[in-house]
Parts: structure tokens; sequence; C-alpha cells
């Protein structure tokens, strides 16, 4: 064998998994049983499998195994009208978003310039896992000012979304000003936390939501896992 057989290992599970044969949750043959089908040694059956879990076709389980990944590949539609349960409920997902951590502190600079705060006023911090079918997709935190959301996270834990938070604080309506997104290697604690492969990347989403006279009411930063992800982009301001 060539010493780029490792790719027909690669290629010959990629198309098990596509094909059926291999389904979510499998347990895949370990290195030893791999390396004596397709005769070849451990470090080119160890390549492959490295291969397709960057590509988050395969979760390796220290102590457990290899399965087949049960990863769902979301499509998120950014525009005026961003919301997270209207994107991914329709696409048949159980999503769920749980509360890590509710806190009170002074607005670092970036945060008091995105709500129009004085430096240092203080905002409420919320950092929120948003996980579909069980599966980790996205973490991260968002700021409200404190003296006019003073307890929106207990709010939004108990009514269950954030429009129907809004809506209990008078705010009818609200729509997405600013959205910034960039990719960047995953650090060791967020692949931890999104249960992915170190090297798959994230993507970094920072985004202000306001409502319709330009008033900011939140600003927030979400680190999703890449491999998971599908971001467009809508034009209409519907």
């Amino acid at each position: 064998m060539t010493r780029e057989n490792w790719t027909i290992i690669r290629d010959t599970l990629s198309d098990d998994i596509r094909s059926g044969r291999l389904s979510a949750g499998d347990q895949l043959p370990t290195e030893t049983q791999l390396a004596d089908r397709f005769e070849i040694g451990r470090h080119s059956v160890r390549r492959a499998l490295e291969s397709l879990a960057r590509d988050g076709k395969i979760s390796i389980e220290q102590g457990r195994g290899t399965f087949v990944a049960d990863a769902p590949r979301l499509t998120y539609q950014i525009g005026k009208r961003t919301r997270l349960h209207r994107n991914l409920i329709p696409q048949g997902l159980d999503v769920t978003s749980r509360l890590v951590s509710a806190s009170r502190v002074s607005a670092p600079d970036e945060v008091a310039k995105a709500l129009l705060l004085n430096s240092g006023a203080q905002v409420t911090k919320s950092q929120r896992i948003t996980l579909a079918n069980d599966l980790p997709v996205a973490f991260g935190c968002v700021y409200h000012c404190a003296e006019r959301f003073p307890d929106f996270a207990e709010r939004r834990d108990v009514l269950g979304s954030t429009t129907e938070t809004y809506r209990s604080f008078g705010i009818t309506d609200y729509v997405r000003q600013h959205t910034s997104i960039f990719s960047r290697a995953a650090k060791p604690e967020e692949a931890k936390t999104l249960k992915q492969h170190p090297d798959v990347p994230v993507l970094v989403v920072t985004a202000i939501d306001a409502t319709p006279d330009g008033t900011p009411i939140s600003t927030s930063r979400v680190i999703w896992s890449a491999a998971r992800v599908n971001f467009t982009m809508e034009h209409s301001d519907g």
C-alpha cells in the first residue's frame, strides 16, 4: 500500500456513513481491527479517523471508542428579524437553550459602546448554551442594561424565549442592528463545551439587537460549531 492509502479508509468509512451502512451512534471497529481489515498500519488508521473527526462525521470518545456522529447540520438565517427558535425549530430539531449563569457586572468598554451606555455602567450578563437534539451547537453570553432589564435572565428562563421576555418589558418588536461573523481555531475549552474535535473551527458571532427606532437593547457574543451550522443572509426587510 502507498503512504496515501489512509485516504482509502477515510473514503470507505465516509461512504458507509453517507449510504446508511453506518448509522448515527454506531460504534466503529477498533484501530487494530481496522488496521487488520485494510492491511495497513495503525498510524494510517489513526490519520483517517482524525480526518473524519475533523469533518464532524465521527466522534472519538476517550475510554469508550469511536462512534458515528449524530450531529445535526443547522441552517441559521440572519436578517432584520433574527430569532433563534424561529430559525431552528422548523428544521425538525429538538432545540433547547439552557442558562449556565447570570450576573450583574460593570460593562466592558465594547459592551458599553454597543449599548450606548456610560463606561462602567451596570449590565446583566447571561451565559447560555444551545443544544439541538441534545448536542451542543453554540454557547455564549448576552448583555442587557441592568437598569432597564434588571431580571432579564430569570424572566427568559421562565418564559422560554427572548421575544416573549422582551414583550414582558413592553417591547413588542426588535430588529437586528448589527452582525459580525468570523472563524478561528477552537480553544480547548470551547471544543470541550461543544463536544467536537479540537481541530474543528468555530464561528464567532457578535450581534446588536435594537428596538425599531434604533435604540440598542442587547449585545451578544456566541461561539458556534462550524461543523454544525450554515449561516445564510436575508436581504429583504421582512
